[in-house]
């Protein structure tokens, strides 16, 4: 294994159509699934309330097995995650939610370190799509939203 990789801080705000007490859901292990292709949690242990600091789950999204703890919550406010890809990354990703025009405007935050040389690749190229990858977090958020409402 090589030396861990550059740190990398990644930030961007897109609008959410819920205020934040309900656009809270979306961020959650489990509330992803509603709009995040590929998403699926597995919880180890039973989780009552997966936003409970200290809950662990897993996903094998995008081909990569990645262990996620629930760090922080503050109900309709902002969640933080630590998590851990297998040979690639490690490090928090927080989404915080504001009030904004009858709305939520979610800013998330990936802090990652590479931890190897094909995580340092793999984060390049993560940092040079960022506001792509969040544009599409908010087209798939509002699709979601849009069939709810029908």
């Amino acid at each position: 294994m090589t030396a861990p990789g550059r740190r990398r801080r990644l930030t961007g705000q897109f609008p959410v159509a819920l205020p934040p007490e309900e656009a809270y859901r979306l961020f959650s292990p489990r509330g992803e699934q509603a709009w995040a292709h590929g998403w699926s949690p597995q919880f180890p242990a039973p989780a009552a309330d997966d936003t409970a600091p200290g809950t662990v789950f897993t996903t094998d999204a995008h081909h990569r097995s990645t262990t996620w703890i629930v760090v922080d919550s503050a109900e309709g406010r902002r969640i933080i995650y630590a998590r851990v890809t297998d040979g690639m990354d490690a490090g928090t990703v927080t989404v915080t939610l504001e009030g904004a025009d009858g709305g939520s405007t979610a800013t998330v935050t990936y802090d990652l370190s590479a931890l190897t040389e094909a995580g340092e690749r793999h984060l390049v190229d993560f940092a040079g799509s960022y506001p792509e990858f969040l544009q599409s977090w908010q087209d798939a958020i509002s699709a979601s939203l849009a069939k709810e409402a029908k």
